[in-house]
């Protein structure tokens, strides 16, 4: 009865109170897929917005999150910087490397002062004291080693697809090699190459004397080892690399000795010491990047920079590809690339490279070359041509390498694995249709992103380019940064930003987290494919962003499913995502340092700001791909929207003020501005052989995108009002090039000035004209003149150039601007140049053929400086590098 009561008692209440008024329900709209039995076991539907009982999961807050990746960003920067500044101490045992006594060769070979190709520093002076520091080492050397020297004086001539395409002569230029051999001779041999010349006006302590220092202290040390070699050690000091690679051509094909060099080792510098880095191997010889790996005590080189170099996009050439094209030998090669801003400058001195520096560079070849001396596969290195290799180092403490058709096979499971990860999504029937069209809307917001920031970037570098700002980074990289990479960010930040605030306004945060870690997921495995079908070995970069991404979701899946993305996930992704960010940014800041500074001397033509606006963007969607996921994590994004756009607002306006200043003069670290001038006489002849118009002045050639426009403030005369005009009948504008680059310096200076009369002019004649029986004309021509002679031939029209003297017999066409381009250097003496050319020519040949033109330069000696032109240099303001000589231009009509 009292039950009764009481529930009857409870009825009556209920049946009182008013009925609860509904609660509407916000239908979203749109939801994600839900399945109970999803890839992840994930129900979507309890993770925060989608029915009326789920768990809301708590936002990031944006400031914790900001601090906690900036202080990552700074970690990270901070673990690559002192990853490059970490070198070596001087040893100071026996018989170990000595960089101080090294760093003494190199002081008294720069002392002897710059060394130009036929100048009596490089052909005497500089090769007397190499000699004299062999005749020392000889003399303290074991009795288990010999030691043999020989001078070798080569003439030759070879063509190369290098710079368009173009012809090289040289002769009586010098080499001094050196054979450290067992007593009892050896058949094989490794080669050491360096070369002791320098371009002119400049003393070449990095490129190369130091090298050079490098190898006379090898030398020295393994001449004193009681132990002797298996095989020989060859020690080429060549004295002719500057002029495009001739004195290394004249001996892998011309020394009795380069018959019996089975791999080499080359040095050079693309800036002034740091560490020495392994930029090409091969081809095709595994084994010696293993021996690098095995002996190199500070390994430093990657498969990228191989990659990079060798597409063509740096300007440059070295030894190592006569040695590998005319030689058919494998090798190293090696160069110091820190600090290129003053690379071929007046401030390439002795004091700027450390002695840390010499140690680790002697340290590394030294113990390499020890290792291939012993080799038993040096002897049969032809038998282990077994494909290319990938190889990187890891943070400068060691290196691995693998076969690259072992890191194909790699790359080819690791996509397979992502796509089994992003199939199982696909392949459940009932999320299928929905996750495919999330996913593809995921990835346009992406690609949105992305070329919105992009094209933005780009924008903003043209006009910084347009109002005269161009190269504002030269000397302050970082502002680079605060303007093009903060506007980036904030760019890609505040797409995702309104897709999230509109498009996905009623997703679920945490779906919208795992949507956007796929996209990047499928963007990385598409590039790992598509860069493994072509051959790529750079796509283990790509593969390590596949990898740990997915290492990372299983380690913070957990915590992100039960309690959302708190600070403790966003430790755990970021710790998992360390490698990949750490490697990436360590490989960029290589790649900067090797590019930046070619900026400076990379021509009038293409602006520098595009290209290094483009890179910084590109950098930061890499580094930011799988971080914008986080934009779906925080509460807001306002206040870091608003920080970046306004550091790069106050970035872009101090930079169109002019504020930061391109170059620098400090002593300490200088940026120069490199300027080339030319005092000149140009005298062209008509086909009757008469004088048919001259001219004389002082031409100027910038070799960075700014121009003159900075100079001319100091000098008033140089203005465009004296820009050069292109002789368009004329080989190469008519103007005394030294090398075919007149496609990268279209806009030049020419300012009237006294013509010159060099000491040692120029003598061109015909020899003879003889009609040859297969229908062409012979013409044969004698010329003499200074060390350094460019001669361009360009055939009439119906005329064809088909046969010559020189380089293999088949003229070898610039591809870029038509004519065809030689290059010749002699040493002290040579006899005068003769060579002959064929031509076809139509019957209607009353003007001429085929128009011929010699340009001749004079890099050292009395004739090198005219008093107008030493005039003008002094004018130059003291943040640039003018170096200057004297030319001639002289054409004819044949």
């Amino acid at each position: 009865m009292e039950r009764s009561s009481a529930a009857v008692g409870a009825v009556r209440r209920l049946r009182t109170q008013p009925p609860p008024v509904p609660v509407p329900v916000p239908k979203p709209r749109r939801r994600p897929p839900k399945d109970d039995d999803d890839d992840d076991g994930w129900d979507w539907r309890k993770a925060g917005s989608g029915g009326g009982s789920a768990r809301l999961l708590p936002l990031l807050p944006e400031s914790r999150a900001v601090l906690v990746l900036v202080l990552y960003l700074l970690g990270l920067r901070g673990l690559v910087h002192v990853s490059f500044q970490r070198l070596v101490q001087p040893a100071r045992l026996p018989r170990e490397f000595s960089a101080p006594r090294a760093r003494t060769y190199l002081e008294n070979i720069t002392a002897i002062g710059p060394r130009a190709v036929g100048s009596p520093e490089n052909e005497i002076f500089t090769v007397n004291y190499i000699l004299e520091q062999i005749k020392a080492i000889e003399l303290e050397s074991s009795r288990a080693h010999k030691i043999s020297v020989d001078i070798q004086r080569p003439t030759g001539t070879f063509s190369i697809d290098f710079l368009g395409g173009f012809t090289s002569y040289y002769d009586n230029i010098t080499n001094v090699v050196v054979k450290l051999e067992p007593a009892s001779g050896a058949e094989h041999a490794v080669l050491s190459n360096c070369h002791f010349d320098s371009v002119p006006n400049t003393l070449g302590a990095s490129d190369d004397a130091v090298s050079c220092s490098v190898m006379l202290e090898i030398l020295h040390t393994l001449s004193k080892s009681p132990e002797p070699l298996q095989h020989a050690v060859i020690f080429l000091f060549n004295g002719a690399e500057e002029n495009l690679l001739q004195a290394s051509h004249g001996f892998i094909t011309q020394h009795h000795w380069a018959k019996s060099v089975r791999a080499f080792i080359n040095l050079e510098a693309a800036g002034v010491g740091g560490k020495e880095l392994v930029f090409q191997t091969g081809p095709e010889n595994p084994w010696l990047v293993q021996a690098y790996i095995s002996a190199a005590k500070h390994p430093f080189g990657c498969i990228v920079a191989q990659e990079i170099f060798q597409s063509g996009v740096i300007p440059a050439e070295t030894d190592f590809r006569i040695y590998r094209d005319f030689g058919n030998v494998p090798g190293i090669d090696l160069a110091f690339i820190e600090n290129g801003y003053i690379y071929h400058t007046k401030y390439d001195t002795a004091d700027r490279i450390l002695t840390d520096s010499i140690q680790r560079a002697g340290d590394n070849i030294l113990g390499v070359l020890k290792y291939l001396a012993k080799s038993d596969k040096l002897a049969r290195s032809h038998e282990y041509q077994h494909g290319n290799v990938v190889f990187f180092d890891v943070f400068g403490m060691f290196v691995l390498a693998y076969p690259a058709r072992v890191g194909a096979i790699m790359n080819c499971v690791i996509t397979a694995i992502a796509v089994l990860y992003l199939g199982r999504k696909t392949l459940q029937p009932r999320i299928r249709v929905s996750y495919l069209k999330e996913l593809v809307v995921a990835f346009g917001f992406t690609l949105l992103a992305w070329l919105a920031t992009l094209v933005g970037i780009l924008m903003m570098a043209a006009f910084i380019s347009l109002i005269g700002r161009s190269l504002f980074w030269y000397t302050h990289f970082y502002v680079s940064v605060l303007l093009y990479g903060t506007a980036a960010l904030a760019k890609l930040i505040l797409v995702h930003t309104l897709a999230k605030t509109f498009y996905y306004k009623h997703t679920n945060q945490q779906f919208l987290g795992e949507i956007f870690f796929d996209v990047p997921l499928v963007f990385w495995s598409i590039t790992l494919a598509l860069l493994t079908y072509l051959g790529i070995s750079s796509a283990f970069i790509s593969a390590t962003w596949v990898v740990f991404p997915l290492l990372t979701k299983l380690m913070a899946y957990k915590e992100l499913k039960e309690k959302g993305a708190t600070m403790k996930f966003v430790a755990i992704y970021l710790l998992g995502m360390f490698i990949p960010h750490l490697y990436l940014l360590y490989l960029n800041w290589i790649i900067f340092e090797m590019f930046i500074p070619i900026m400076g001397r990379s021509g009038s033509e293409i602006p520098p700001d595009i290209v290094v606006a483009a890179f910084i963007v590109i950098v930061c969607i890499l580094l930011s791909s799988y971080l914008l996921k986080f934009v779906y994590f925080a509460r807001s994004t306002k206040m870091t929207i608003i920080t970046l756009t306004t550091i790069s607002a106050v970035t872009f306006i101090l930079v169109c003020s002019g504020i930061f200043f391109p170059y620098s003069s400090d002593v300490a670290n200088p940026r120069p501005k490199r300027v080339f001038l030319q005092h000149l006489s140009r005298r062209f002849h008509s086909f009757d052989g008469h004088l048919e118009k001259s001219d004389s002045g002082i031409w100027v050639n910038g070799l960075d995108y700014s121009g003159m426009s900075h100079v001319t403030p100091h000098i008033p005369e140089l203005n465009d009002s004296i820009r050069t005009k292109c002789e368009e009948e004329s080989p190469l504008c008519g103007l005394p090039w030294i090398l075919p680059v007149d496609y990268v310096f279209r806009k030049n200076w020419y300012l009237p000035a006294p013509s010159v009369t060099p000491k040692q002019p120029v003598r061109f004649r015909l020899l003879s004209k003889e009609q040859m029986p297969w229908d062409s004309t012979r013409l044969i021509f004698e010329v003499s003149g200074p060390s350094h002679m460019s001669l361009y031939l360009r055939p009439h029209p119906g005329s064809t150039l088909s046969r010559w003297s020189l380089g293999h017999g088949t003229p070898v066409v610039n591809a870029i601007d038509g004519d065809y381009f030689v290059y010749y250097s002699h040493g002290l003496e040579a006899l005068p140049w003769q060579f002959w050319v064929e031509l076809k020519a139509s019957e209607d040949s009353t003007k001429g053929i085929v128009t011929l033109a010699i340009a001749t330069h004079y890099f050292f000696g009395e004739d090198q400086k005219s008093p107008p032109l030493l005039a003008l240099i002094d004018r130059f303001p003291n943040w640039t590098f003018p170096s200057g000589w004297v030319s001639t231009y002289d054409q004819y009509i044949f």
